[in-house]
């Protein structure tokens, strides 16, 4: 009997498995329709605070997408994030990564940014202060602010990891709603992923 060979990308998925959740976040997470929690915390690279509340009104939306270094599934969507920063950088939507995870040191993230050439600031969120406040779990989970600092959209990018089997574009299709005028059709999906490594959490 003769087997295909499993893209390497799939068997690192299949080795994260374990780590991977599908229950809701027991932490308290932020509510669609109302304002979104504020944070100011340092982009990875240069250090410098990034504040939520003072990017919104210079933006039509804000993307916060949570991200791993390590985790296959956020990293399987690397260059999806780097063509929506670009695409819709271009309609005045900021794209924002958050890494939460204590095992991940900025140099990590700084490390994994350039090679992967990925252009959109990383934050580095110290002892997953703004995941707790937003609810996150996993890597990826997106959620987007609109120009009202009004939390409009949460969960998943689309529905695959794997291109050839994406049917599916939420994120995308939330940002169209936004920049149209429009309420979000699809205002909340099921994010899928790692789990966000959280602070004292066993791993």
């Amino acid at each position: 009997m003769q087997f295909r060979r499993m893209r390497l990308p799939l068997l690192l998925i299949a080795a994260f498995a374990a780590t991977m959740t599908i229950t809701p976040s027991t932490f308290a997470a932020a509510v669609i329709g109302q304002k979104a929690p504020d944070f100011s915390i340092p982009d990875a690279v240069t250090g410098d605070n990034v504040t939520l509340s003072s990017l919104i009104p210079t933006h039509k939306a804000v993307v916060l997408i949570f991200v791993s270094t390590q985790c296959p599934y956020s990293n399987g969507y690397n260059g999806r994030m780097q063509d929506l920063s670009i695409k819709y950088g271009d309609l005045g939507v900021d794209v924002i990564g958050i890494n939460s995870n204590d095992n991940e040191e900025e140099a990590d993230i700084v490390e994994h940014k350039w090679q992967h050439h990925l252009t959109f600031p990383i934050l580095k969120d110290m002892h997953n202060i703004v995941a707790d406040s937003y609810g996150a779990s996993h890597t990826p989970e997106a959620y987007v602010v609109d120009g009202n600092g009004i939390l409009v959209y949460h969960g998943r990018i689309d529905n695959s990891v794997d291109l050839p089997s994406v049917k599916t574009h939420e994120l995308a299709d939330a940002l169209n709603d936004v920049l149209s005028g429009k309420p979000v059709a699809v205002p909340e999906t099921k994010a899928f992923g790692c789990s966000i490594k959280r602070t004292n959490e066993t791993f």
